[in-house]
């Protein structure tokens, strides 16, 4: 009943057929795993095969795609998508960013354009534009005309032409500005180890600035009303009047209240009012006549009031002038038509206020448009 030992004690050995049994279950889990690693990166090649098509076919979508102000409209990419998880760094559209001009461009004045509305389309002062064009304008923004070309700095300052005996020095003192400024203005294209400039270059004198010749029709109260028609043109009224007294309140002298052209500033000392070819012009306020008519230096039809108080009004660029030297009026009554007459680029009425001599912004005189 007792298993029989061999010799020395040692067991008996196993089955021949068992040790056989064995490799072969070896065997069979190694090729289960090599199937199942075939068949995992056959899913992957085919996955991201897929992916490629996916994104190939996007490209040639932003190949086709219509841009529109600067952005390209993509196909919609969902998250059920394979190119969802498929991200670039790349832009498949750039843009390049505007960079500010550093030399000055020319531009052809338009009908109805004035200094004040063109320095404000290109981002600049209305008197840098004066002073780069003094050559036409002397001064004057009422001497603009259409078709005039005009050069347009490319920033704020003074665009100047230099003449012979120029130095550097010289011309940032004149126009209060630093010799540095001048030589630091990329394009003036100086060079900095022998910023020698030529006679007859234009050059850029940044955040400088000078005086401005004024071309206007001087007050003329009406106790001395008396100027020279030779010198201010034929509606210069040369007698000594006197009449009716201002209130001190004024109206808009047009029944439009809105802008159409140059605002009040340095270079131009009254409103441009929308005011049509043919529409009434009336007194802002009660006074006497001591100037009617044509006047020089680009005002065209020209009135001017005298309201006794210290206040005078002028009235230009008129179609027509409905009253006379000396003549007293009323606040609100019609003393013209507006029109387009002197240096003017479309009918609009330029209206000026002035106290004991001086100019006052017809904003702090008139009400509320």
């Amino acid at each position: 009943m007792f298993a029989r030992q061999s010799p020395g004690g040692e067991q008996p050995k196993p089955p021949a057929t068992a040790r056989p049994n064995r490799i072969a279950i070896l065997a069979w889990g190694i090729s289960l795993l090599a199937v199942l690693l075939a068949g995992l990166l056959a899913w992957r090649s085919w996955r991201g095969a897929g992916a490629r098509r996916s994104l190939a076919a996007q490209e040639a979508a932003v190949q086709s795609a219509q841009v529109d102000s600067g952005k390209v409209t993509l196909p919609e990419v969902t998250a059920a998508s394979p190119a969802a998880a498929i991200t670039r760094k790349s832009s498949l559209l750039t843009i390049i960013p505007k960079r500010p001009s550093l030399e000055a461009r020319e531009y052809t004045v338009v009908e109805g354009d004035s200094i004040f509305e063109i320095a404000q389309k290109f981002r600049l002062e209305p008197e840098t534009i004066l002073w780069a064009n003094y050559d036409l304008l002397n001064d004057n923004p009422d001497l603009v005309y259409a078709g005039m070309k005009l050069k347009i700095p490319p920033t704020d300052g003074v665009y100047y032409q230099w003449q012979s005996g120029d130095s550097l020095e010289a011309v940032a003192g004149r126009f209060d500005a630093q010799v540095e400024s001048i030589l630091e203005w990329a394009g003036n294209q100086l060079d900095l180890t022998d910023p020698a400039v030529e006679m007859g270059k234009w050059v850029m004198i940044p955040g400088g600035h000078r005086e401005f010749r004024q071309w206007v029709i001087p007050v003329i109260p009406r106790g001395r009303a008396g100027v020279s028609r030779a010198l201010y043109g034929g509606g210069a009224c040369e007698g000594s009047y006197e009449g009716a007294y201002g209130s001190g309140s004024f109206v808009w002298p047009a029944a439009n209240h809105t802008l159409s052209g140059n605002d009040y500033w340095s270079g131009h000392l009254g409103i441009d009012i929308a005011a049509g070819e043919g529409a009434q012009v009336v007194a802002a306020d009660s006074g006497v006549v001591v100037f009617a008519g044509w006047a020089s230096g680009g005002y065209g039809n020209t009135i001017m009031i005298d309201h006794g108080n210290g206040y005078q009004t002028l009235y230009a660029h008129l179609g027509s002038v409905r009253t006379e030297c000396g003549r007293s009026v009323t606040k609100g009554s019609v003393i013209a038509s507006a029109g387009n007459t002197g240096m003017s680029t479309g009918p609009h009425l330029h209206f000026e206020v002035r106290y004991q001599g001086g100019f006052v912004s017809p904003w702090f005189a008139l009400p509320a448009p």
